[in-house]
């Protein structure tokens, strides 16, 4: 726990709150080691003054699942505090019947919200008994699917006591991931990877969900948590034609490390976050 803490700190120590209050972020789920100094850029826009319910939002990584699901327990452990889950946003949700139910051994082996923990827990710790989570693990969702899911949380997403954290790494790319795309005119490959990823990034900049679908379509770039990232920014797009204002800014990208040859591979990461105006 101390060691944890004192590392988290370190992180957002160093990194400035540009768009606090951050509605939404994006960060990423990888080890602290890789990518904890990346995430603390969203993390330090978070207002834990007006935050009182955080939904994360995580792909799934060992079960196929074609919708979303939910926890089946109360409580998550970190080694700072425990959160509680909300009970009564759970209920809602249940209701719409758009979600089934994640075993307990799916949800202990899932990485992408239990990442996501130790960071929320941080960033609220000012007001640690005044919050409660919402942990969601979205499935491989057809475009349909995303539209209407991001219809459903867009009706959490317009209200400033809720904060959605995104839990997505960008490209994994190398032999291991099966994924080798390489664009010659950029450079060494890592250049290349960092090029492909900012493409993608300054699409979900722009808040458009079909051209986000269509970005990985063309180039099937490994972007683990694109479903997730297609939920927001459908809910986004919901929110918009009501006329609410709204800008997301990447702060922080990062790569595991620099591939130069076809033996290497990487994971990218990226952090950012979501106002409204």
């Amino acid at each position: 726990g101390p060691q944890l803490n004192a590392q988290l700190e370190g992180w957002l120590s160093q990194v400035q709150s540009t768009k606090r209050p951050a509605r939404a972020i994006i960060a990423p789920h990888a080890g602290y080691t890789y990518c904890g100094s990346c995430a603390a850029h969203a993390y330090k826009q978070v207002d834990p003054n007006i935050t009182r319910k955080v939904f994360i939002l995580g792909p799934s990584h060992h079960v196929p699942l074609s919708r979303c699901a939910l926890s089946s327990v109360d409580i998550y452990r970190t080694p700072l505090y425990d959160l509680r889950i909300d009970q009564k946003i759970y209920g809602e949700l249940w209701k719409t019947g758009m979600f089934e139910r994640m075993s307990l051994q799916t949800d202990e082996d899932e990485h992408s919200i239990e990442m996501h923990l130790p960071y929320t827990a941080k960033a609220m710790e000012s007001h640690k008994d005044e919050f409660t989570i919402i942990p969601v693990l979205v499935g491989a969702l057809s475009e349909s699917k995303e539209q209407e899911f991001g219809k459903l949380f867009s009706k959490y997403l317009a209200d400033p006591s809720n904060l959605f954290v995104v839990s997505s790494d960008f490209c994994h790319w190398g032999q291991r991931f099966r994924y080798s795309y390489y664009d010659e005119s950029q450079g060494e490959i890592y250049r290349s990877i960092e090029h492909l990823d900012k493409m993608g990034m300054s699409i979900i900049e722009q808040l458009d969900p079909v051209s986000f679908s269509n970005y990985l379509k063309k180039y099937h770039n490994t972007i683990c948590g694109r479903h997730p990232i297609g939920v927001l920014l459908n809910a986004i797009s919901e929110l918009q034609k009501n006329g609410m204002n709204m800008s997301f800014s990447f702060l922080n990208y990062a790569q595991s490390s620099q591939c130069r040859n076809w033996q290497d591979s990487s994971v990218s990461y990226a952090a950012g976050a979501l106002m409204v105006h």
